[in-house]
């Protein structure tokens, strides 16, 4: 395929507007919490429908008062990202900092905990003193 077509089709989907399930992001943003748990996943719908904790909700009403251009820090990692929400920073604890993100479009419907994650991986070296035997002739690298 020629460079000049390639390209061409990189731009068009650049320029592809957001949408979550046929509906923009201006639509989403009007419609009510009960309409939104119409369309969203089954764990976020009952998550709506048996309504939310008393964290939870204070966490909601603190992202509504708090300005756009402010960090809103939450240990709340089982709040619904919600398209109120969309272009704000949120730092979440992971359980031992807190990580800082903005909220894209493309996260609605899930939970803000999915992106703080809480494990990270540990890379092992070498056999160090006091291991056995036989492992004490295992090249280090």
């Amino acid at each position: 395929m020629p460079k000049a077509r390639r390209a061409k089709k990189v731009e068009a989907r650049r320029k592809r507007e957001f949408s979550f399930r046929g509906k923009s992001l201006e639509e989403l943003r009007g419609m009510t919490l009960e309409e939104l748990a119409k369309i969203v996943g089954a764990r976020a719908r009952r998550s709506i429908r048996r309504g939310f904790n008393d964290e939870t909700s204070r966490f909601l009403a603190r992202m509504a008062e708090t300005p756009a251009d402010k960090t809103v820090r939450t240990h709340c990692r089982d709040a619904l990202v919600l398209p109120a929400h969309v272009g704000r920073k949120v730092a979440i604890h992971n359980g031992k900092e807190f990580k800082e993100l903005e909220v894209r479009p493309e996260m609605i419907g899930h939970y803000y905990g999915e992106f703080a994650l809480t494990r990270r991986f540990e890379k092992h070296s070498g056999p160090g003193v006091g291991a056995t035997r036989s492992s004490k002739f295992m090249p280090l690298k």
